[in-house]
């Protein structure tokens, strides 16, 4: 155990203490999103950010976790090894799960805390290979909210049981299988620890929810205007983060120029590429009881919910229907509009300073670029609550790689782009997978997830990393905005383009833990702007000889390997067709 965990109290049956804010239950380790917790705590007590921002009560949301060893007695005494490394579907392996019992040694601890809490609760996973620099493993295990507001404490204690079981058997869906052999490593090799954490927010009628999540990360490889990719990015929402972190839409900007909106090209593009929707924790009427869904408790709403109060007074904008202009606030009627402009142009409150330091201090801490996730909670006549929920570092080459305008021009183009993540050099890559544009219907992007997931297993199987092309954002939750892959699925790929189609309006891929996932293997993101279809040459992409052909999807594989090149700095990037094929 490092120093910073030696200063973490084992749970005393307080949930509340008003001294310990982290504790423990069980032995062996916190895991590494625990771990990333403990550091920015101790981080958070040691340096003078008060003093800096007296208008915020900043800290890590009360916590308790239970450590790994929890879960070997739990895996053991039950006998799930068996069908957790089966093939068995993830609804069957999760039925399993529920039907064991946790150690006997815990369970007093945890019926004594959550007969201290009757507020809503995030079980989250915190295993050993969680966090990773290299690996990160973003994403790929579950978090479940449960409301915590049953009057009897054994349904409480029930719906926390279930909430536990639920995120260790996520360590065994295929989701994280598929991810464990692209890092090569083997299920044997991870455990789970488990956070139980308060969640930030207010109850507003039959919903709880933040007033405001985000993501910031401090190096940007989508640097826009004058921002560069050292400045950082900071995505924020409205309601629970997992709008961010599923790829929904939020508004982004640069902590370096808050006041710079992203590079819309009217108000009618703001206006259908801000938030409309929103999550939050269902403290009305439950759904259908369903342990083993991970939004069981979860509601998606509509905007409109939330601007029945004035609960958007810091967040939103108007659109003036009279003037055609958008007006800070919300004293005139008309649609809202998410873009935080009490917030960012009128430090009301000061939150860009806030997140410019927190960011400065995590990247110092940690020795490497860094992606936080945060929440907030207003409060009208005091101080406002800024939760740390997580801070993990960023995989970011720095080699220098020059990328000249006559580089476009070169008469082995394949692909190349002025907006692309990442930063180095490829030239080991022979195999390509791309969606057929002929075959593309936004209606069929299931089906070809899962054509992908095959031919990605198979190449997986063989060693061989691959060029992914297709159209529109990798990674979404909405199957008609692209192709709802999870990371396994496409786990191989070295180099993801996503391009447009005529008559198809996609718009970039936001998702926190798929970027995450693609910095952390250090994996080159193309994006394709509309209406640009000769940035890739489809022409002698379809007279290659193909390996397989599917309904949607060729792969072909080259005789010599591709050349690859992006430069960070810029934000360009180029793939060469080998000179002799």
């Amino acid at each position: 155990m490092d120093s910073i965990e030696k200063n973490i109290a084992r749970f005393n049956r307080n949930f509340y203490h008003p001294e310990n804010k982290i504790t423990y239950i069980g032995s062996g380790s916190f895991g590494g999103k625990a771990q990333g917790l403990l550091r920015i705590h101790a981080l958070l007590k040691n340096e003078n950010l008060k003093h800096n921002h007296p208008e915020f009560e900043i800290g890590v949301p009360i916590l308790t976790v239970l450590r790994t060893d929890v879960f070997d007695a739990f895996m053991k005494q039950n006998d799930l090894y068996p069908i957790a490394y089966s093939n068995l579907p993830d609804d069957r392996i999760a039925q399993a799960f529920q039907k064991a019992e946790l150690p006997f040694s815990i369970l007093g601890d945890l019926r004594a805390l959550i007969a201290d809490v009757k507020t809503p609760l995030a079980i989250r996973s915190s295993s050993l290979l969680e966090d990773a620099m290299k690996e990160p493993f973003a994403g790929i295990y579950s978090t479940k909210m449960t409301p915590n507001n049953q009057l009897d404490t054994d349904s409480r204690y029930q719906k926390l049981l279930e909430a536990i079981k639920f995120v260790y058997a996520s360590s065994f869906f295929k989701t994280a299988k598929d991810y464990m052999r692209a890092c090569s490593h083997t299920l044997q090799d991870e455990k789970m620890a488990i956070i139980i954490q308060e969640v930030v927010g207010n109850r507003k009628g039959d919903l709880f929810y933040p007033d405001v999540s985000g993501v910031g990360r401090s190096y940007n490889y989508y640097a826009f205007g004058n921002a560069e990719p050292k400045d950082g990015i900071v995505n924020l929402a409205l309601g629970l983060g997992k709008t961010i972190v599923d790829g929904g839409i939020s508004w982004s900007y640069s902590p370096a120029l808050p006041k710079l909106d992203p590079p819309f090209g009217s108000i009618n593009e703001l206006m259908k590429n801000t938030q409309t929707l929103f999550w939050a924790v269902n403290m009305g009427k439950p759904q259908a009881y369903n342990p083993i869904q991970e939004t069981e408790y979860l509601l998606e709403n509509d905007l409109t919910v939330a601007d029945q109060g004035k609960e958007l007074k810091y967040s939103a904008s108007t659109l003036d229907a009279s003037s055609g202009r958008i007006v800070m606030g919300i004293g005139k009627k008309g649609p809202r509009i998410l873009n935080f402009a009490s917030i960012l142009r009128l430090d009301e409150p000061p939150l860009n300073a806030l997140l410019s330091d927190i960011m400065q201090l995590s990247e110092k801490n940690f020795e490497a670029p860094v992606e936080i996730e945060f929440a907030l909670k207003f409060n009208a006549s005091g101080i406002h609550q800024f939760g740390f929920l997580q801070a993990r570092p960023m995989a970011v080459s720095f080699e220098e790689i020059e990328i000249a305008d006559a580089d476009f021009e070169h008469e082995n183009l394949l692909v190349y782009s002025k907006q692309v993540l990442g930063n180095g050099k490829e030239e080991s890559i022979s195999d390509i997978l791309y969606l057929k544009p002929e075959a593309f219907d936004v209606m069929k992007t299931q089906a070809m997830a899962l054509e992908i997931e095959k031919l990605n297993a198979k190449l997986l199987d063989e060693k061989r990393k691959y060029v992914l092309i297709g159209f529109g954002r990798w990674g979404t939750s909405d199957a008609s905005a692209g192709i709802p892959v999870n990371w396994g699925q496409i786990s191989g790929a070295k180099a993801i383009v996503e391009a447009s189609l005529d008559k198809v309006n996609f718009e970039q891929s936001q998702g926190s833990h798929f970027f995450h996932n693609v910095s952390g293997f250090q994996v080159f993101y193309f994006s394709i702007a509309q209406n640009h279809e000769n940035q890739i040459h489809w022409d002698w992409l379809n007279a290659q000889e193909s390996l397989i052909e599917t309904a949607y999807l060729r792969h072909i594989r080259l005789k010599s390997p591709l050349n690859i090149k992006v430069d960070g700095r810029s934000g360009r990037g180029i793939i060469l067709k080998p000179q002799k094929q």
